[in-house]
């Protein structure tokens, strides 16, 4: 009767235990009263065991499950006791262990590799809450604590994902950080690494310690591909780990990948919880912090720190806890730190940024522009010039180094001034002109001042001349010279000095003559003349022994002052319009140093002397006519740094003016031979049919000596070269299905598989290529056969030969996809009716007919198979079904003729329905009928598209990757009864009404679990 009475107590409380509403505390208090009462408790552990596996068979998260979970999970633990102290842990060894947690445990320790799998998901669950609920000192037994362990390393390795995640849970309080080799550690970094399910890799996020070993790994997820990933990973670096524990690298590469991500959730954990936690540990130092990411090295970086930091702060908070400027509202030159002159800086710029809000804010903060124009001159004077001897000694460099590193903020703080006032953008400007005069200015600094000396003035035409005026005050300054004396001058002076010397001396002797007689009037005067003429020996002798200096103007060509030059009218022709033109003083410039630099000696100058053409160029379009034959040869022959400076000038070129400018000289023979009247009709009419033959043969070269530097060694000359061509085709400048072939090739080369720019540029370009218009899919249509034929003769020593083929012809049909279309034209019938993937059919069924028995048929066949074919009875439908026919005559491989068959009993199967559409066609003609839907989905072609990247090489992964269109079809033809339709619903383009929130939670109540009517049944079975 009393076991009676205890079941449906136990019973009761589990029914009790599935409404959230009641207080569980007092179940398990009323539930552990009476366990404590009975003598015999194994029956307790077993009833108990009994209803806990009803709960433990639904897979589920139902609430009403997981309210009894819980109950359970609490009721277990309700029977340990707090421990105090060490001896009354020794003590508590000595006794029993709780006998129903022991039992439970073993309970759930045999059920774990249950073939259910939610029987292991529950198992996992509870013991994860069982230790969880544990005090922090609680202790269970050696031999126990081995089973958990060895149970739960088998299910982190279970392939339910749910179950994964309990058993790392569980796994929480097992982990031995200060253990090198603890198997939970291992494990958990395992799966880190290499668990696809993305909240597998958040719940082992969650739980693991931090350590030496595992820093690098919890590093390693803020790159991860899931934007959950990343940001719990964050949070996680700014609640476990101190800033102390990382290194100056690892600060800034958090910084600059988490504040430049490109998820918003992401960018706000750092800026409020990573920067927010560094700066606690700082005291809220932000000098300090500054000093911990190494500002000189990284001011970007700590730029975009310290702006994420004032967005936390008003404006007025930010300018009163400015506290290094002074009365002056400057900082005192001594107390000029890296630190603080980047965040004086950084605060002005972001104040400023505010506009009208920021402007009294600024005025508390900065000086104006006079008194700030005298501050930045006293400062730069300070800066020292380094004898050779100076240069070994690191700690002198290091001191320039930062006192350059403060010139160059002081110098981006110009930027923020009031200039509008004549006065102070007088003085300013007079600073910035004497600093780039003076000799001892580091070059370092010269792009800056002429930069914010362009800044300050608006017209182009001061700027022209201000700019032309430096540049001959450093190019030809004024130097004293020696006169050279004339040897007829210097004898006159001589003979000159010689009778100043005998009149001299005949004085003094009328002068004694005189004072014997008593005679001193007349000895009075002769002193006088003794006084004259000896002045003027003394004269005479000065300016025989000191040559005459003269100021003349001397022109400088040593490579430093040619290097300023250069770097100064660099400056000047970015910030100039290019409608401005070469007038007269740039073309002055032009000739005397530019020109003249591009065959100096010296790297730097004739790389800078190159840059500056290239930007000449740009200002006219006879000038870039004029100098493209250089700049190619510079392409060709020079160093390195130089071919690429050439190579960007050609191009900018090109996408600036187009082919117009590679016209052959034969426009101007034409002018020259219509002057000429002798020349007779037909000799005109002969050089006018030869004149377009001459200008294609010249864009011809000039295209080959481009697409010859795809195959440069030089991995710098080829990403500008197919940066260069990306943008010409992307622009409409140049249309070539040879060229998109041989970019793609490139992109699958292994060569390039270290060239992170080139492939990223690549994978940027090619869906944004290909959706863009109609016609560019068309270019990639006619490229596909070429790309294959390329890949299928490749010799085994080529390293194309490495490349998955089958993945290339993936990539031209999910970039030929009529629904990738951004904007779809529908003004032609043709258009409507002919789509580039029935072109496409039809030039793969062609080549497959070339030879039937070839090995490359079974690819063109999968091709076939992935392709959005139009719908209905149109012309090419019809033709595409014949080819069809006569290519299952034809092939005789089994595989190929199966993916061929369904898409002929696909075809015909839409053509006999007529109004109605198959779930294939449905699902294929979606996108392109919904236009709302393609241009949402847009951002994921192209990050789909970009995957492509690693997916050259061949192996299993990429073997078995497939397109959008391709995974959306084995969606549709794997639906069966017990699928849900989702998929279905969601590429049918119709409208699906909302229903309302009574609806909802209706329909929730209906769903929810209810574990009583399950319990009542069995209770009725078992008795």
């Amino acid at each position: 009767m009393v076991a009676e009475n205890k079941v449906l107590e136990i019973k009761e409380a589990f029914e009790k235990a599935q409404k959230t509403h009641n207080n569980k505390a007092k179940l398990i208090s009323a539930l552990k009263q009476r366990y404590i009462k009975l003598e015999d408790k194994t029956i307790f552990h077993e009833e108990f065991v009994y209803y806990l596996k009803f709960p433990m068979i639904v897979y589920k998260r139902e609430p009403a499950v997981e309210s009894v979970i819980d109950f359970a999970a609490k009721f277990a633990t309700s029977f340990e006791e707090p421990v105090e102290n060490e001896e009354a842990t020794e003590e508590d060894e000595e006794e029993e262990e709780d006998p129903f947690l022991n039992y439970l445990f073993h309970f759930l320790l045999k059920s774990h590799n249950a073939n259910s799998h939610a029987v292991r998901f529950r198992v996992c669950q509870l013991i994860n809450k069982l230790l969880g609920s544990m005090s922090e000192n609680a202790q269970i037994d050696d031999d126990l604590f081995d089973q958990i362990h060895e149970a739960m390393l088998v299910r982190v390795k279970d392939k339910f994902p749910n179950v994964r995640i309990q058993a790392v849970l569980a796994m929480a309080r097992l982990q031995d950080p200060q253990d090198g080799d603890c198997p939970t550690v291992n494990a958990y970094l395992l799966l880190l690494e290499n668990d696809s399910n993305p909240e597998v890799r958040r719940a082992v996020l969650s739980c693991i310690a931090p350590s030496a070993k595992t820093l690098p790994k919890i590093l390693g997820r803020t790159r991860d591909v899931k934007e959950n990933v990343r940001k719990l990973a964050y949070q996680v670096l700014a609640e476990k780990v101190h800033i102390r524990a990382l290194s100056i690298a690892q600060r800034v590469q958090l910084l600059q990948q988490g504040l430049n991500d490109r998820s918003g959730a992401v960018k706000e954990v750092v800026q409020k919880k990573l920067l927010q936690a560094w700066l606690r540990l700082l005291e809220g130092n932000v000098l300090d912090l500054l000093h911990r990411l190494d500002v000189e090295n990284c001011p970007e970086v700590a730029m975009a720190a310290l702006n994420a930091t004032f967005a936390l702060s008003p404006l007025n908070e930010l300018a009163q806890n400015c506290s290094n400027i002074d009365n002056r509202k400057l900082i005192p030159l001594d107390n000029l730190s890296c630190e603080n002159s980047l965040y004086w800086r950084a605060l002005c710029e972001y104040v400023k940024s505010k506009g009208d809000e920021g402007e009294e804010v600024l005025e508390q903060i900065l000086p104006e522009a006079a008194i700030y124009a005298e501050y930045l001159y006293g400062y730069l004077k300070s800066i020292p010039v380094m004898t050779e001897e100076q240069k070994a000694d690191f700690a002198q460099v290091e001191n320039v180094m930062t006192k350059e590193f403060i010139s160059q903020q002081l110098i981006l703080l110009v930027g923020c001034l009031d200039t509008a006032e004549e006065g102070g953008r007088k003085r300013v400007l007079a600073v910035l002109q004497e600093m780039l005069v003076l000799p001892n200015t580091p070059a370092s600094l010269v792009s800056l001042l002429i930069e914010k000396l362009v800044t300050v003035l608006r017209d182009d035409d001061k700027r022209i001349q201000m700019v032309a005026e430096i540049i001959s005050e450093v190019r030809e300054p004024i130097v004293s010279v020696t006169d050279p004396i004339d040897e007829n001058v210097s004898r006159k002076r001589q003979i000159k000095l010689a009778e100043v010397k005998v009149k001299l001396i005949e004085t003094k002797q009328m002068l004694e003559d005189c004072i014997a007689v008593q005679d001193f009037g007349q000895a009075s005067e002769l002193k006088d003349k003794i006084t004259e003429f000896e002045s003027l020996k003394n004269q005479l002798m000065k300016e025989a022994e000191e040559p005459e200096m003269k100021e003349v103007r001397m022109e400088k060509n040593d490579p430093d002052t040619l290097l300023k030059c250069l770097t100064m009218c660099s400056e000047l022709l970015k910030q100039m319009s290019t409608d401005k033109g070469i007038g007269p003083t740039m073309n002055g410039i032009m000739e005397s140093l530019i020109l003249p630099g591009i065959a100096n000696a010296h790297p730097s100058v004739r790389n800078m002397a190159v840059e500056c053409l290239g930007l000449c160029t740009l200002q006219n379009k006879e000038l870039a006519k004029r100098h493209l034959v250089l700049l190619l040869q510079i392409a060709q022959l020079d160093d390195t740094k130089i071919r690429i400076s050439a190579l960007k000038a050609v191009l900018d070129q090109l996408l600036l003016n187009g082919m117009e400018i590679i016209k052959s000289k034969s426009q101007n023979l034409q002018s020259d031979s219509d002057t000429g009247r002798g020349e007779s009709d037909t000799q005109q009419d002969g050089q006018e049919a030869k004149e377009p033959e001459e200008e294609e043969n010249t864009v011809n070269n000039i295209l080959s000596l481009l697409l010859g530097f795809l195959d440069s060694e030089i991995p710098e000359l080829r990403t500008e070269t197919v940066e260069g061509l990306a943008k010409l085709m992307f622009s409409g400048r140049l249309v070539s299905a040879k060229l998109l072939s041989r970019l793609i090739l490139l992109w699958y080369n292994p060569v390039t598989e270290d060239d992170t720019r080139l492939r990223h540029c690549l994978g940027v370009f090619f869906p944004l290529f290909a959706y863009a218009s109609r016609s560019n899919q068309e270019c990639f249509e006619e490229s596909f056969l070429p790309t294959m034929h390329t890949l299928f003769n490749a010799p085994g020593s080529s390293p194309l030969a490495e490349v998955d083929v089958a993945n290339v012809a993936e990539l031209f049909m999910d970039l030929t996809r009529p629904s990738g279309l951004i904007n779809q034209s529908k003004k032609t019938d043709d258009y409507k009716e002919l789509t580039v993937h029935d072109s496409l059919a039809i030039r793969i069924c062609n080549e497959i007919l070339n030879d039937p028995a070839a090995p490359d048929v079974r690819i063109y066949a999968r091709c076939l198979s992935t392709l959005e074919l139009a719908t209905g009875e149109s012309v090419c439908n019809k033709d595409l079904l014949v080819l069809l026919d006569e290519v299952c005559t034809e092939v005789k491989d089994k595989v190929c003729l199966r993916a061929l068959e369904k898409l002929i009993s696909q075809l015909k199967g839409e053509s006999k329905d007529n109004g109605t559409k198959d779930v294939n066609t449905t699902i294929n003609q979606g996108p392109a009928e919904n236009g709302e839907e393609n241009v949402e989905n847009d951002d994921d072609q192209l990050k789909s598209t970009k995957k492509r990247t690693k997916r050259g090489q061949k192996s299993a992964s990429t073997a078995t990757r497939t397109t959008r269109s391709r995974t959306t079809r084995r969606k549709t033809v794997e639906v069966s009864d017990e699928s849900d339709g989702e998929e279905i619903i969601e590429a049918v383009p119709e409208t699906v009404t909302r229903s309302t929130r009574r609806a909802k939670a209706a329909a929730m109540e209906k769903t929810k679990m209810n574990l009583t009517d399950l319990i009542s049944r069995e209770a009725d079975q078992s008795s």
